[in-house]
Formats: C-alpha cells, sequence, structure tokens
C-alpha cells in the first residue's frame, strides 16, 4: 500500500465506466480547460491546467462561462501549461511553417494570474524546461513533425519530473492520446505506455480492483 499521495490526472476523453468515485476520492485531481471531464469523470478538482495561449486562452478569459463553472469555482490552483518565453520563440517559424497559426502563441498569461489572484487561487506557470525536456523524451519515439506536445502530457511530464514525490501515486483517466493532428499523440501514447511500464505512473482500469482501491 502506497503511504503518499494519490495525484489523479483526467484528461478530456473517456473515463472507465463507474470511475467518478475513486477519482474523487483521490489527494489531488488536475482537469484541463474547460473540464469536460466532470460528470463522469467526478466532480471533484483541485487544480485546473490551462492552454494559455492562442484562441483556447482567448475564450477561457472572454466572458465569465469559464471563470464561473463549477470545477473552476472548486479549484484552489490554476496552471498555465505554457511558458511565454517557449512559445515566443515558436512564433517566427510558425509563421513560415503554419501561417493559419498566427494566434498560435499570443500570451494570455498574464489574464490567468490576475483571475487566480482576484479569486484567492495559486497560479504557476510550467517551466519552458519541462516543455523542452518533454520533446526530448518525445524523439525517443520517433515522432512525424509537430508543433507542440499536448497540454495533457505536458503536466503528466510536469507532475512526474517534480510535483509528484517518489511514493505518489500518479493515476491517468481520460487520456485517448487523439485529438488535434499538430500533437503528436502517437508518440505521446508510447510515451506513457514506457512510464507505466516503469511504474511512474499507472492508466486508471475499469476493473474492480482499481475502482474499490483507488490506488
Amino acid at each position: 500500500m502506497m503511504s503518499g499521495r494519490t495525484i489523479m490526472i483526467v484528461g478530456n476523453g473517456e473515463v472507465p465506466e463507474g470511475a467518478a468515485a475513486t477519482i474523487d476520492a483521490a489527494d489531488i485531481v488536475i482537469r484541463f480547460n474547460d473540464c469536460r471531464s466532470v460528470g463522469a469523470g467526478g466532480m471533484r478538482t483541485d487544480i485546473v491546467a490551462v492552454c494559455n495561449t492562442g484562441r483556447p486562452a482567448f475564450a477561457m478569459l472572454g466572458g465569465g462561462r469559464w471563470k464561473n463553472s463549477a470545477p473552476v469555482r472548486q479549484a484552489r490552483e490554476i496552471w498555465s501549461v505554457r511558458s511565454a518565453r517557449k512559445f515566443a520563440g515558436l512564433r517566427a517559424a510558425l509563421a513560415e511553417t503554419h501561417p493559419d497559426l498566427d494566434d498560435f502563441c499570443d500570451d494570455y498569461t498574464a489574464g490567468f494570474e490576475s483571475f487566480a489572484a482576484s479569486t484567492g487561487r495559486a497560479h504557476r506557470v510550467i517551466a519552458s524546461a519541462s516543455h523542452e525536456r518533454l520533446d526530448r523524451d518525445l524523439s525517443r519515439f520517433a515522432p512525424g513533425p509537430y508543433v507542440v506536445p499536448s497540454s495533457g502530457m505536458v503536466v503528466i511530464a510536469d507532475v512526474l519530473s517534480g510535483f509528484a514525490a517518489a511514493d505518489d501515486d500518479v493515476v491517468l483517466a481520460g487520456f485517448g492520446h487523439v485529438g488535434w493532428a499538430l500533437h503528436p499523440f502517437a508518440a505521446e501514447r508510447q510515451f506513457v505506455d514506457a512510464l507505466v511500464a516503469e511504474g511512474r505512473l499507472r492508466r486508471l482500469s475499469p476493473s474492480s480492483s482499481d475502482l474499490s482501491q483507488g490506488a
């Protein structure tokens, strides 16, 4: 039996049926952006990790729908996944290779920081070093051309690189490794599978043992 915390990282994909209670029983639950996992994926939300550049960030900060949503109101921390320095460095290359992504690097970190401060919660930005280390790790799996790793993969890598203690149980749910074509999802799946094989994290399974114990 592990003596550390259970850290549940819940993506916006499909979660195992009946997993809500297990997710809610974790010590820390991390969700993403508009927290589409809430419901079948439980209700508890301690940290919301946001894509803080480009159109997703603009949409979340505009108006009050995201800010007033139940999971965001419940969260005690907001994490900005994208380093402004890292994304500023991508802008010139993307203008050449993907001119349709002209607003992809627009930085809204200050807006999330201001929102967090005004509502009495913590805000942190995942360092560019975490992103760059992840790029190196993904290169082992020969990804095709991509723009950036997914926000979910950045958070997984960041949690394992320092947020989680050695005796913490890091569990994934809602990660189908599919979506935007310019994320390296095939390589991300292989990397997660390798981390599972190394015992550094696990995927939440629909088995009765996982759902009853959660660790």
